[in-house]
């Protein structure tokens, strides 16, 4: 293993999981990372730790540079798994090392792993010397647990920055600009990723987001680089931020999504008409099919749309069920800043869209248009659908 250092003393001791396609419910077609970083001064820290079944990976690019025995400090930034998984095994090798939160933080560690480990608890503000380099202790709760915290390595501005600005990518190198510097690659499949991350993530958190990036401001916090507990690290962390603050602001393009399920073709003709209607007066849309498009990628799609247009036949008086599995997941993110629209088509009883509209003003969303069609939509529902386009096509316009 070759020792990989962001700047003298500080180095990345985490794994690459090649093998990674799904997380948190969605999809990861390109694998992704588990992140820690040991610093190494008078006195040793190692932040974070990596996904359980992995640590022996961890250990090993330990061992290249120090003894882990040596670990003065262990940092849990955050409690979930894929942070705190190799938490019991790295306690074992350093048995003297104290064990860095969170309150909140020590109380989820306790409960999901009953150790009687040496803790010490942090707030915003707290500050730890290990010699040459002081580490400075920032808390995030609800990014995206309560018990979230980013570490800051002061003399260097390296914001260790957890689960924010991070990415599902696995790549055998570390930063981005090195990504970036390869003959071919597109950058922006990192950006990409960033996206989808934060869509289907931390979108729920946009204001916590803008709060936070404030609070660093105002405490004067200069970041030279963001190294996140997943995918690559920012040497130059300005796009990444103001990306952060584009999408935590709820700012989107001229984009309209529609989103449909179908049984006998009626409902997807609407939608191929809509989207027709959208297209020709120039403004930039996309179709997706629920049982063919992964809901994940429909989300990172959503991020940046202004309209989003839902679709569904009816089933049992009700919205198809695939229709309601989405609409869950996705106003659970509590996207912010869109136009909503609906339609649909049904046979012999209608609901379909009722119900859809039902569901969306229950998530605080007000459907501004709705268009229903019973059984196949013949030319003049066709000439409707074409004209629901033209209209929310001239809405993203404003």
């Amino acid at each position: 293993m070759t020792k990989i250092e962001l700047v003298p003393g500080v180095y990345w001791v985490g794994v690459v999981d090649w093998n990674l396609r799904d997380f948190h419910g969605y999809t990861t077609p390109r694998g992704g990372t588990y992140n820690a970083y040991l610093i190494v001064d008078d006195k040793i820290a190692l932040v974070d730790t990596v996904k359980h079944g992995f640590n022996n990976e961890m250990i090993d690019r330990i061992k290249q540079i120090i003894d882990p025995a040596r670990i003065d400090y262990v940092i849990s930034n955050h409690v979930e798994m894929d942070h705190s998984g190799s938490l019991p095994e790295i306690m074992k090798l350093a048995e003297r090392a104290e064990l860095i939160c969170t309150e909140k933080g020590k109380e989820g560690l306790l409960r999901y792993y009953r150790s009687a480990w040496n803790f010490r608890t942090v707030r915003t503000g707290d500050e730890l010397q290990l010699g040459k380099k002081t580490l400075y202790f920032i808390t995030a709760p609800m990014l995206h647990w309560p018990d979230s915290m980013f570490t800051y390595i002061k003399e260097d501005k390296i914001l260790l920055s957890n689960d924010g600005f991070g990415q599902h990518l696995a790549s055998s190198f570390r930063f981005y600009e090195d990504v970036c510097s390869l003959i071919g690659y597109d950058c922006d499949t990192v950006m990409d990723e960033a996206a989808k991350y934060y869509a289907n993530i931390l979108m729920p958190f946009g204001g916590v987001i803008l709060k936070k990036i404030e609070e660093l401001q105002k405490l004067h916090i200069e970041i030279k680089m963001i190294a996140p507990s997943h995918g690559m690290i920012w040497k130059d962390p300005g796009k990444i931020i103001d990306a952060y603050l584009k999408w935590a602001s709820g700012k989107s393009k001229q984009k309209v999504l529609v989103i449909y399920d179908t049984m006998w073709n009626s409902t997807e003709n609407m939608a191929q008409e809509i989207v027709r209607g959208v297209s020709d007066l120039g403004v930039e849309v996309s179709l997706f099919h629920l049982r063919k498009t992964e809901w994940s990628e429909i989300v990172k799609e959503a991020l940046e749309a202004r309209a989003i247009m839902i679709g569904t036949p009816t089933l049992n008086n009700g919205m198809f069920p695939t229709v309601g599995g989405f609409l869950t997941y996705l106003t659970g993110l509590h996207p912010i800043e869109k136009i909503w629209v609906t339609f649909g088509s049904y046979g012999w009883g209608g609901g379909g869209v009722r119900t859809v509209n039902e569901k969306l003003k229950s998530a605080g969303y007000e459907p501004i248009e709705s268009l229903e069609v019973k059984f196949k939509p013949d030319e003049q529902d066709l000439v409707k659908c074409y004209a629901l386009g033209q209209k929310i096509a001239s809405l993203v316009k404003v």
